[in-house]
């Protein structure tokens, strides 16, 4: 299939995982959503993840976003492993992992790129609104561990600027100042920012966090 795109609805599916069965939109409610897929069980990278992601988890509720991982392994495997997960990382796993022996979900949201394994999965993320439009999407080879700081960072624009007119510039994070969207004349930004701004360039007008 195509590569899926910033703004694609993300594709639906059914599948079995750890904690049942789900239907994807419908598990996803109203909430936004994290999917992410590891290469196989049992591996050590993916341990570390996993864990991570669990002691994460209620950083991710606070956003109002569910997590939810796939690896192409099955369910008995999915539930031997996590235990090995809560073991080393000092965690319980309290979310879904699908199991998806067929591959039905990873060929679904290309996850395998034959280039670098024609069996495993990518490590693949993507982001998807509460609205199922894609906003984010990344692939890290196999041999490298994801930043789950970073994914939070990015949530936090992605709610911020789906909300406000502004952009978030470069190492932002959470309570710095943002950029006002360009598409904002300056006789509306007094109004529309009442914190106040700050003209660098014309094109470069910076303002406290709206929504602190």
């Amino acid at each position: 299939m195509a590569t899926l795109r910033l703004g694609d609805i993300a594709p639906d599916f059914e599948a079995n995982t750890t904690q049942g069965s789900i239907k994807f939109h419908e598990w996803l409610g109203d909430s936004w959503g994290v999917l992410f897929s590891h290469p196989s069980d049992f591996t050590p990278v993916c341990t570390t993840e996993l864990g991570t992601v669990a002691n994460y988890y209620p950083e991710f509720v606070k956003r109002n976003t569910k997590v939810i991982a796939l690896s192409v392994d099955g369910l008995e495997s999915h539930l031997e492993w996590i235990k090995d997960i809560n073991e080393t990382q000092n965690t319980i796993v309290n979310y879904p992992i699908i199991a998806d022996e067929d591959k039905k979900v990873a060929n679904l949201y290309d996850m395998l790129h034959p280039n670098a394994s024609d069996k495993f999965t990518v490590r693949s993320v993507f982001i998807i609104g509460n609205d199922k439009k894609i906003k984010l999407t990344l692939t890290y080879p196999a041999s490298t561990g994801r930043n789950f700081d970073e994914l939070l960072r990015v949530i936090d624009s992605l709610q911020l600027t789906a909300n406000y007119s502004v952009a978030t510039p470069a190492n932002w994070k959470d309570g710095d100042d943002v950029v006002i969207s360009p598409s904002i004349p300056d006789s509306d930004i007094e109004a529309k920012f009442p914190k106040g701004h700050n003209s660098i360039k014309p094109y470069l007008r910076m303002t406290p966090q709206p929504n602190k």
